[in-house]
């Protein structure tokens, strides 16, 4: 089997994460995984549990990695299969710097093993009132579309429930 790439999309506490750790863990076949962390608490309490929740879910046989702001390298020297969790936190942390989306998604390509990317979508969020939300969202939600596009497998996960999103949208007479 060649290596694939699989993007796990899903709102806010949708169960995103769990689901794309359920399918690393699958695709690993009992080989260690390499988790990739991009959320950082910066003294927020509640994200702080948030964090903390996941690491507990780990086994501890997977190695993380919390990544800074170069995704690209860490997706480039990491081997083997890997959990790529979060999109939303990695665009957030570069704020309001606009992110290397290119060196995201050339990294993605060029991965030697197993990559489930977890993001957030965010197309069916409210409508955000600010102009660096509107640039967030509007970020995350073009990334999203470029890594479906390169993507073996999209999910979406809503209220814990999976979607296995057809590979080619349909065309315009069967909508």
């Amino acid at each position: 089997m060649s290596d694939r790439l699989i993007l796990v999309l899903g709102g806010t506490r949708s169960g995103k994460s769990l689901e794309a750790e359920r399918i690393i863990t699958a695709l690993a076949d009992g080989r260690s995984v390499t988790y990739l962390a991009t959320a950082v608490a910066d003294g927020d309490p509640a994200l702080e549990k948030r964090i903390d929740q996941h690491r507990a879910r780990r086994p501890d046989t997977w190695s993380t990695i919390e990544v800074g702001r170069d995704r690209g390298e860490a997706l480039r020297q990491t081997r083997g299969p890997l959990l790529f969790d979060a999109i939303g936190p990695w665009v957030a942390g570069l704020m309001p710097a606009e992110p290397d989306t290119s060196a995201l998604l050339d990294a993605l390509r060029s991965r030697d093993g197993d990559t489930v990317v977890v993001s957030e979508e965010v197309g069916l969020a409210v409508h955000p009132p600010t102009e660096i939300a509107r640039r967030f969202v509007d970020t995350i939600g073009s990334l999203n579309q470029e890594i479906a596009a390169i993507s073996d497998e999209v999910r979406l996960v809503i209220a814990g429930r999976t979607l296995l999103l057809p590979s080619e949208p349909p065309a315009i007479g069967d909508r």
